[in-house]
C-alpha cells in the first residue's frame, strides 16, 4: 500500500508542473501585459516607449516565455508568490486571510451534505416505491438540476428578507469574535453550497443501497430473525458506504470550485470573492496563484480517490 501511495504522489508532481505550465502560457495569450496592466491609462498615454521597455526590462517582460516560466515557478515553490498588480498587497498574506474562511465554509458543507444526503438516500432506499421515496429523489434531481446561486438568492429573499431570521451575507458582524458570533452567517452560504453534493449523495446512495440489499447475504441475515434495523444499518448500510465515500472524494475539487459563486451572492469574502476579483481587475498575478492553488486542491483530492479506492479493494493496488 505505502508503495501504491509514493507512485501516486510521483505521477502527482509532473501533473502539477504541466498545468502550471498550461496556466503560464494560456495567461500569456491574452492581450496586454504586466505593464499595460498596472500603469493606469492616464499615465501610461504620457509614458513614452523608452521608459515602457525600461519597465519591461526591470520586470523581466522581455525574457523569453521559458525563462520568466521557471522564474515564476521558482518562485511559487519557495512560497514567493508576489505581489498583486492591482493593489500591490502580498498575495501569500491575502491566500493565508482568505484561504482558511473557504476551507471553513466547504468543511461545513461537506458535513451538512453528508449527514443528510446519505440519511436521505438511506430512508429512500429502505422505503422505496414509497411517497417519501418519491419526494427524496425528486427533491435529489432538483437539487443537481437547479443553479446553486439560484438556491442562494432564494435562502435570501425568504430566511433575510421575508422572515429575517438570517443574515443576507458577509462572515462576521463588526465588532464579533469567536466560532459562535459567525455561525449565523455561516447557514446560508453552506447549506446552498452543499446543495448539489447532499442531492448527488441522496441518489448514489440510494442506488448503493438497493443493491447491497439485494445481496444474498442480506436475505441470510433476515433469514436468521435479526431486526430491520440491524439487517438495513449493519448490514446494508455499512457496505453500501464505501463506493459513497469515494464519490464524495471525488466531488471535493467541484465543492471547492463552486465556492466562487455562492461566496459572490453572499457576498462572503474568501477565495471566490479574491478570483473574481482579480479576474475582473485582469491582476494574472493574483489569477495564475489562486488557479494553481485550485489546480493542487482538485489532484490532491483525485489521488485521495485513488489511494482510498485501492484500500478498499486490494484488486487495484495490484493493477
Amino acid at each position: 500500500m505505502l508503495k501504491f501511495i509514493g507512485k501516486k504522489i510521483l505521477i502527482l508532481i509532473p501533473k502539477l508542473l504541466l498545468i502550471s505550465l498550461i496556466v503560464f502560457l494560456g495567461l500569456q495569450l491574452l492581450p496586454g501585459d504586466a505593464v499595460t496592466r498596472t500603469v493606469s491609462p492616464e499615465a501610461y498615454q504620457y509614458m513614452t516607449e523608452e521608459q515602457l521597455e525600461a519597465l519591461r526590462d526591470s520586470l523581466g517582460l522581455n525574457d523569453p516565455i521559458l525563462i520568466q516560466y521557471f522564474r515564476w515557478l521558482g518562485r511559487f515553490l519557495t512560497g514567493d508568490f508576489g505581489y498583486s498588480q492591482a493593489s500591490g498587497s502580498n498575495i501569500a498574506q491575502m491566500l493565508a486571510g482568505r484561504l482558511p474562511y473557504t476551507i471553513e465554509l466547504a468543511g461545513w458543507a461537506v458535513v451538512i451534505a453528508d449527514l443528510i444526503g446519505i440519511l436521505f438516500g438511506f430512508v429512500a432506499a429502505v422505503r422505496k416505491n414509497k411517497p417519501i421515496d418519491h419526494i427524496l429523489t425528486s427533491g435529489s434531481v432538483l437539487g443537481i438540476s437547479v443553479p446553486e446561486f439560484f438556491f442562494g438568492l432564494v435562502f435570501i429573499l425568504i430566511f433575510s428578507l421575508k422572515l429575517n431570521w438570517l443574515p443576507t451575507g458577509g462572515r462576521m458582524a463588526a465588532g464579533e469574535t469567536g466560532f459562535f458570533s459567525r455561525v449565523r452567517y455561516m447557514i446560508l452560504p453552506a447549506f446552498t453550497l452543499s446543495i448539489a453534493l447532499l442531492a448527488t449523495l441522496t441518489r448514489y446512495t440510494r442506488g448503493c443501497m438497493l443493491d447491497v440489499l439485494n445481496k444474498d447475504y442480506i436475505k441470510t441475515a433476515r433469514s436468521k430473525g435479526l431486526g430491520d434495523f440491524v439487517v438495513n444499518v449493519k448490514h446494508g448500510l455499512r457496505n453500501a458506504l464505501p463506493p459513497v465515500l469515494v464519490l464524495l472524494c471525488f466531488r471535493l475539487p467541484i465543492l471547492v470550485s463552486g465556492t466562487v459563486i455562492v461566496e459572490t451572492v453572499f457576498n462572503y469574502p474568501a477565495m471566490g470573492s479574491m478570483i473574481l476579483d482579480a479576474i475582473s481587475a485582469a491582476d494574472m498575478t493574483v489569477v495564475m496563484v489562486t488557479t494553481m492553488v485550485v489546480a493542487c486542491v482538485t489532484l490532491i483530492a483525485s489521488n485521495l480517490v485513488d489511494i482510498l479506492t485501492a484500500a478498499l479493494d486490494p484488486r487495484v493496488r495490484l493493477d
